[in-house]
Order: C-alpha cells, then structure tokens, then sequence
C-alpha cells in the first residue's frame, strides 16, 4: 500500500510517521482538547488510541491522518476517515473526524481539512454517505459539521457515556454524496 498523502491549499493529510506521535500527544492530550472526547488519556489510552488510528489505515486505506501545516511544517492533529465503530452507534458507517491543537483553532483549519476527507470519502474511498459524532455539549464540533452541509440525523443518535458522561448520548450528523457534490446555494 502506497503512503498516503493530500494536499490542500495550506495542508498536507497524510499517514503517520513515527516521529509525529510524540508530537501530536504533547499537543493535543490536553484537558481542553479532549473536553469532549472522555477526558486526558494516560499512556494506556494513547497506545490504545494509536493502535486504532494505524488499525483503520491497514483495515481500509484510511484513517483520522496527521495533518500537517505546509507553511512551517507543524503538526496540527489529525483529521480524516474511520470506520464507525462507537459502542451502540452505527457500525460500520464512514466516518469523518478531527482532533486539532488548541493554537490552531478557529483558523479554518478543521474545516479545510474535513471538507478535504469528505470529498476523499466520496472520490476515493466509495462512501455513499460520511457521518460524523460528537456530544450536543460540544457547539464548535456541530458547528463545523453544519458548515460542511452536514445535516442532524437524531434517528441515528445513540447512547453511550464514553464523551460526556453527564449527556451520555452522542449525536450525528450525515451528508450524502449528492448532496455533497451538488450543495444548494
């Protein structure tokens, strides 16, 4: 399998290099990053999280990739494509996700890269549809979801505490490939 790599106009998505990981935990294993997702991991819960993410890329060509700043060549989290597979949730469904260092929020980088792994979803990777999750408390997450042309999809809500365990639900949101390649104006 070839290394994966996309570039946008400020980014590059591509697969993990070894040196990157140290960098990504320093930068995003904090308390508000991980706010929404179930809390700082300790080095259990990073070799966990880093044995799914290298997991997905074996199992299907793509992952939640590093994504890196072209400018300076910083790492700025990660962003891409899963597999669903949240306990109770809909198994199986594409998935795009995203986890990005607080120094880069609300820089359109989320957005620029999320918007890159929908259209890879749909281009390269046959997903008739791509959901994402996040808990209702989480407003940036959904935020950015309805900006992509994303659309709430309750039927699909499920429960699970692994987030937000006051909530304990987790929410959805869909787009479909028409929709995406024909937005409406």
């Amino acid at each position: 399998m070839a290394d994966f790599s996309h570039e946008t106009s400020r980014l590059i998505l591509r697969d993990w290099r070894e040196n990157d990981w140290s960098e990504f935990w320093r930068a995003t294993n904090t308390p508000a990053v991980m706010k929404w997702l179930g809390g700082v991991l300790d080095e259990g819960g990073m070799a966990g999280a880093r044995q799914r993410l290298e997991t997905y890329r074996a199992d299907h060509g793509h992952t939640f990739w590093a994504v890196e700043r072209k400018e300076d060549g910083a790492l700025l989290g990660f962003c891409g494509l899963k597999r669903s597979n949240q306990a109770g949730g809909p198994m199986g469904m594409m998935e795009v996700g995203w986890r990005l260092r607080e120094d880069a929020w609300g820089r359109g980088y989320a957005k620029e890269a999320a918007a890159a792994s929908l259209d890879l979803a749909f281009t390269k990777f046959g997903a008739d549809d791509v959901i994402a999750l996040t808990v209702e408390a989480n407003a940036p997450s959904w935020g950015l979801m309805i900006r992509l042309g994303m659309e709430r999809r309750e039927d699909l809500d499920f429960a699970n505490d692994e987030f937000d365990a006051e909530a304990g639900t987790i929410i959805v949101y869909s787009i479909e490939k028409a929709k995406w390649e024909n937005p409406v104006q």
